[in-house]
C-alpha cells in the first residue's frame, strides 16, 4: 500500500495569522512539519496543501512538494481530499496538522499502521491517556472513547465517561480517560466520500468534524500513543517550542 502525507496550510488565521511562515530557531513551522512527516517508515510522499501563494513558494524554496487548492474549503479535511483526488495512485493518506512542527514520525507510522493491519477500518486516528485531571474537564481537549475493539465509540469536549457516584476530584482514580490526537489517516476512496458528506447534528453541537464521519457510520481506529504533541496556536506558543527545541537539541 501506498502512502500520502498530505499537510493542509493556511495563511488566514484569527489568532495567529502566516502561522506556517513563522521561524522557529532558523526554520519555517512549514519546513520543520514537512521535514518531521518525511522522517516516517511508512510514508512515501509528502504534498503541502495550500491556498497561499506566499506558502507556496515557501515550501519551494526547501525542496518541499506543495499544491494550490481551493480557497473556500470548510476543513482541512476538504483540502486533503482536493490533493488526493489527483493523486490515484495512493491507497492511504494521511491529513498532518500544519501547525505540529515537532511531531513524532512514529505517530504517523501508528495512523498507517491501524488502516495497513484492519482491513475493515476506514479512518485512524490516536489516543493518549490524560493524566492531569483538569485536562478531563477543559472543553479544549478533545476526550474519546473506544470499544474492545479500538474502534471510536465517541468524542466529545465533555469528560467522557461520565463517573457516576463519585465527586469529579476522583474520577481519575475510578476511570482511565482518553484525549484524542488530532492526527487521522484515511482509506483514499473513504477520504474522497468524506469531503461530499453534509454537517450532522452531533458535529454541530460540539463543533467536532469527526462526529460526522461516526453519524455516517465510518469506522475509526484508534491507536494508543504516550507521546505528547503541541501545536502552535497562539504567538505566545513560540516560547514553548523554543524551550522544546533546548530540550531536544538532537
Amino acid at each position: 500500500m501506498k502512502t500520502l502525507g498530505v499537510i493542509p496550510a493556511r495563511y488566514a488565521s484569527t489568532r495567529f495569522p502566516a502561522k506556517p511562515l513563522v521561524d522557529i530557531a532558523g526554520k519555517l513551522m512549514i519546513q520543520r512539519v514537512y521535514e518531521q512527516v518525511q522522517k516516517a517508515s511508512l510514508m512515501d510522499s509528502v504534498i503541502v496543501a495550500t491556498d497561499d501563494q506566499r506558502i507556496f513558494d515557501a515550501v519551494k524554496s526547501f525542496g518541499g512538494q506543495v499544491e494550490m487548492t481551493a480557497e473556500d474549503h470548510k476543513s482541512g479535511t476538504d483540502r486533503c481530499a482536493e490533493v488526493a483526488q489527483r493523486h490515484s495512485a495512493f491507497d492511504l493518506v494521511v491529513n498532518i496538522q500544519g501547525d505540529e512542527p515537532f511531531i513524532n514520525p512514529s505517530q504517523i507510522d501508528k495512523v498507517i499502521h491501524a488502516l495497513m493491519d484492519y482491513e475493515g477500518v476506514d479512518i485512524s486516528t490516536l489516543a493518549k491517556v490524560i493524566e492531569e485531571k483538569d485536562e478531563i474537564f477543559n472543553p479544549n481537549v478533545v476526550k474519546v472513547v473506544f470499544g474492545a475493539m479500538q474502534q471510536a465509540l465517541y468524542f466529545s469536549r465533555n469528560p467522557i465517561p461520565f463517573v457516576r457516584n463519585a465527586e469529579k476530584t476522583n474520577w481519575m482514580q475510578n476511570a482511565t480517560f482518553f484525549k484524542h490526537i488530532g492526527l487521522y489517516g484515511f482509506r483514499r476512496n473513504v477520504l474522497l466520500q468524506l469531503a461530499h458528506l453534509p454537517q450532522g447534528q452531533l458535529e454541530q453541537i460540539e463543533s467536532l468534524e469527526q462526529l460526522r464521519w461516526l453519524e455516517n457510520g465510518y469506522s475509526i481506529a484508534v491507536g494508543l500513543t504516550q507521546e505528547e504533541t503541541f501545536g502552535i496556536d497562539t504567538p505566545n506558543d513560540l516560547d514553548k517550542a523554543l524551550d522544546y527545541l533546548k530540550g531536544n537539541k538532537a
